[in-house]
């Protein structure tokens, strides 16, 4: 299993932001430059964060960027899913439904990975 380039890119960027001042936003450019990605690529990704509600977009001179929520409450889950979406990551071709063994097992790990990176929130990363 691997995750796009726009969830690593996400994920940097939520970190960025929860390590900046809160009062201030932070612009696409100052984003693009310290990860060192085009800044139309990046604008699109910032637009699905926004979407999601982990981020807001402010506008005008000093616009750009900053948390919605509380850092404390965003999590790698949260993130991930507003770039990935939340299919799974598995789906047995053979048609024998929900009753398919692997599907099962694959399915149950999935569940655990995602419970773990809904406890893992970005702000521990900066304690």
């Amino acid at each position: 299993m691997k995750y796009s380039q726009a969830t690593d890119y996400a994920l940097h960027v939520m970190l960025h932001l929860v390590m900046s001042d809160p009062d201030k936003s932070v612009s696409v450019q100052t984003l693009a430059e310290r990860l060192n990605v085009s800044r139309t690529y990046l604008s699109k990704m910032m637009a699905q964060l926004v979407k999601a509600g982990l981020i807001q977009s402010v506008s005008g001179v000093n616009g750009g960027y900053r948390l919605r929520k509380r850092s404390e409450d965003i999590s790698f889950l949260d993130v991930i899913q507003a770039i990935e979406g939340t299919a799974s990551f598995y789906e047995c071709t053979l048609d024998h439904g929900s009753e398919c063994l692997i599907q099962q097992v694959v399915l149950d790990a999935e569940r655990q990975m995602e419970e773990y990176l809904q406890h893992k929130k970005i702000a521990d990363l900066i304690q």
